[in-house]
C-alpha cells in the first residue's frame, strides 16, 4: 500500500462506539505497511491543548476545530492522522472535511443501548443521573454523517470485521491515488 501525501482519517461516533479501538487497530495495520501515521484521540487533546475548552456547542465545536487543525498539519506533511473524536456536529466535520481536503470519514455506529453497556467510566450513567448534563446521545444530540466513506456497525460487527472494511476502502483510495 503506498501513499502520495498525507491522509485524515476521522472517526467519529457515540462515546464507547468504538471509535478508539478501531483507531488503533487501523494505526497498528497502517504502521505495518510502513506508513508514518499518528493517532490523536480527543480525549487526550482536550487534556493538552484544548483545556481552556467546556462542553457548550461552542466549545465542543472549537475543540474539534484544533483537532481538526493539527490533523491538517499532519496531513499536509505526509502524515496519516487518525482522529478519534465524538464530534457531534455535522457542520463543522463538513467544515473540516473542506479545509483538509484529503479526508475519510469513518462513521462508528452502535446504538446509544450498545453504548451505555460498554461504558466503563460510568459517563452514561452519570448523564442519566443528571451528573453530566449536555452528554452527547442523552440530552445533547448528535448528528450522524450523511455520507461517510465507511461505517462501521459495531454493534454488530466484531473489530476485525470494521477494520477489515476500513482497510479494503484505503486500499482503494491508495491504488486510485497512484493512478493519478
Amino acid at each position: 500500500m503506498s501513499l502520495l501525501g498525507g491522509l485524515t482519517i476521522w472517526f467519529t461516533g457515540l462515546s464507547g462506539a468504538g471509535k478508539t479501538t478501531l483507531n488503533r487497530a487501523v494505526s497498528e495495520r497502517l504502521t505495518g505497511c510502513g506508513l508514518s501515521v499518528e493517532s490523536l484521540d480527543a480525549d487526550v487533546v482536550r487534556k493538552a491543548i484544548c483545556r481552556d475548552l467546556g462542553f457548550s456547542k461552542e466549545d465542543r465545536d472549537e475543540n474539534i476545530r484544533r483537532i481538526g487543525y493539527v490533523a491538517n498539519l499532519l496531513t499536509r506533511h505526509g502524515v496519516i492522522a487518525l482522529v478519534s473524536a465524538i464530534s457531534p456536529y455535522r457542520a463543522v466535520r463538513d467544515e473540516l472535511r473542506s479545509s483538509i481536503g484529503d479526508f475519510v470519514e469513518i462513521y462508528v455506529n452502535a446504538s446509544v443501548e450498545t453504548c451505555e453497556l460498554r461504558d466503563v467510566k460510568g459517563l452514561y450513567r452519570k448523564a442519566r443521573g443528571g451528573e453530566l448534563p449536555g452528554f452527547t446521545g442523552i440530552d445533547d444530540p448528535y448528528e450522524p454523517p450523511l455520507h461517510p466513506e465507511v461505517e462501521c456497525r459495531t454493534d454488530r460487527e466484531t473489530v476485525e470485521e470494521s477494520v477489515e472494511k476500513i482497510m479494503t476502502y484505503l486500499e482503494a483510495r491508495f491504488a486510485t491515488a497512484g493512478k493519478k
